[in-house]
């Protein structure tokens, strides 16, 4: 939700209104930090999810509240400069592939072990 008010307030800074998505540089960062971040929203949750219930609720809840950070300064980077995204981008992806390995693992306990 905050990112998306943020790409609120800068449409009406730069004026530029819906449906619109491009505009001065600045416009365009915030917008596609925004778009990025939902894209990986639905994988995110999932993961989060099915690690939780069969891995471990508090490691899988650690894990989420780093990725929320990493995407944050993801966002909070990419809409300075574009380059300014990339450190934050490894690491919320290094984030995701550990969810995965902890839902992959917490599966393969519950289904394969007695």
């Amino acid at each position: 939700a905050y990112f998306t008010l943020q790409v609120i307030y800068a449409r009406r800074r730069y004026k530029i209104s819906p449906p619109q998505t491009t505009g001065c540089p600045e416009f365009e960062r915030i917008f596609r930090a925004q778009v990025n971040c939902s894209e990986f929203f639905p994988i995110f949750v999932s993961l989060l999810w099915v690690a939780g219930i069969f891995f471990h609720q508090g490691v899988a809840a650690v894990c989420g509240l780093l990725y929320l950070y990493t995407r944050f300064k993801y966002f909070q980077g990419y809409t300075m400069a574009a380059q300014g995204r990339l450190g934050p981008l490894y690491a919320s992806a290094w984030l995701l592939w550990l969810l995965l390995g902890l839902a992959a693992a917490g599966l393969l306990a519950h289904f394969l072990l007695p």
